[in-house]
């Protein structure tokens, strides 16, 4: 005689998630890419590396150099810290020492795992409006509170900023200085400068994420926020409050997954505990292969992509000229991938993105740009992925749908 099983009741795992995990969200980006997959959509959304750049030769080498040179270390565990001649590399270019220097799996880690060691829920986390969506995503499961600076063509208006700092305290504020992503807009040498006045006086840790800074196609390059830092601390990095994050994704490719956070002893060793418990070290054999191409390769790479995306950005703004109506505003870049459109008050860019896919060109809307909600009427263009007859093509189609929209 056989007994049926007893139906179980559904698990309610919801309810059994963590209270960070409840704050966790899906990138709106990710979600939005996959409506544009479609091989006959032209996508100006993904900030994507031209894969046509990517240096495969000069890879397949260097992975071929590295496995004869180094044999089974190359496949390996290795140290938290990082792959050592990388990190002479980096420290070396920056004037500091290599325990200063931590490498991570990608910019994205880096800023998960500074959230981590840095962030208690509740502490005022000082954003740029508009701000990276990534950095969003990875600090909120540490309930921060946000609050936003106001931007213009200058970058962060510091005058905001102090008034800001006067009604209250703040843990850290997290800027992308060069060719800022979502607009695309840099800040200012004097900003630059008064910025890390205020915070050094109000006792607040800046974050400074440049992963597009060797990316300048016109104009006269600028000091980071953390040489100005560096120099304002005489030299010692130890007495600097701002935290270096930079990558090989955007200047090299992003495949390898290798990226870096400069800062004060304490705050790398803390940073390495927390890599412990992720995911102990970043890949040894990647690390090895980016170290074989920094010094020749990379150089080459960055002039090579600065020229093409240089090419593109002015092809675009070119066409937005042509195409879009004048009451639409935008931003010129200087260097990176991105430019942001904004389009007359009253259109909201979410529904319009659905008008364009039946276009078939998509963007990313601003709004998930915003931690504390608007920009309904922004979006991010990237160009750096875009051959020139998509570009033509697909900023014709989308002056098409804003016009079709306003009317």
């Amino acid at each position: 005689m056989t007994t049926s099983a007893p139906v179980l009741p559904p698990v309610d795992f919801t309810a059994r998630l963590a209270g960070r995990a409840q704050r966790m969200t899906a990138s709106a980006i990710r979600e939005i890419l996959k409506i544009t997959q479609e091989p006959d959509v032209i996508s100006f959304a993904g900030g994507l590396p031209a894969p046509e750049l990517f240096p495969l030769e000069d890879v397949r080498r260097a992975t071929d150099t590295v496995l004869t040179r180094y044999g089974p270390a190359a496949l390996q565990y290795s140290t938290t810290e990082g792959h050592l001649p990388l990190r002479e590399w980096i420290a070396a270019r920056a004037g500091i020492t290599p325990a200063h220097v931590q490498i991570v799996t990608g910019s994205q880690q880096g800023l998960d795992l500074l959230g981590k060691i840095l962030i208690d829920e509740g502490d005022v986390v000082l954003v740029e409006a508009p701000t990276y969506l990534g950095a969003l995503q990875s600090f909120q499961p540490y309930g921060p509170r946000y609050v936003e600076l106001p931007t213009d063509e200058h970058g962060i208006d510091t005058d905001a900023l102090e008034e800001v700092l006067q009604s209250q305290p703040a843990k850290l504020l997290y800027a992308v200085p060069n060719f800022q992503n979502p607009t695309g807009r840099t800040l200012s040498l004097e900003r630059r400068r008064r910025l890390l006045e205020l915070t050094a006086q109000y006792g607040v840790l800046v974050l400074e994420d440049d992963p597009y800074g060797k990316l300048r196609f016109t104009g006269e390059d600028l000091p980071s926020l953390y040489e100005l830092g560096l120099e304002r601390a005489g030299g010692d990095p130890e007495r600097s409050h701002v935290i270096y994050s930079s990558s090989f994704s955007k200047t090299l490719v992003p495949g390898l997954r290798d990226a870096w956070v400069q800062a004060a002893r304490p705050l790398i060793e803390k940073l390495v505990q927390a890599k412990q418990g992720a995911d102990l070290h970043t890949p040894t054999l990647n690390q090895m292969i980016v170290a074989e191409l920094v010094q020749d390769v990379l150089p080459r790479q960055i002039e090579t992509v600065k020229r093409a995306y240089g090419e593109r950005a002015r092809d675009m703004v070119a066409r937005i000229q042509e195409h879009f109506p004048p009451e639409v505003s935008f931003t010129t870049p200087e260097g990176g991938m991105f430019l942001w459109v904004t389009v007359p008050e009253g259109l909201d860019t979410v529904p319009l993105l659905a008008q364009a896919v039946a276009r078939k060109v998509a963007f990313v809307p601003g709004s998930p740009f915003y931690a504390l909600g608007g920009g309904a009427n922004t979006m991010r263009l990237s160009y750096s992925s875009a051959t020139p007859e998509q570009i033509g093509t697909g900023i014709r189609a989308l002056g098409e749908t804003i016009r079709a929209a306003m009317d």
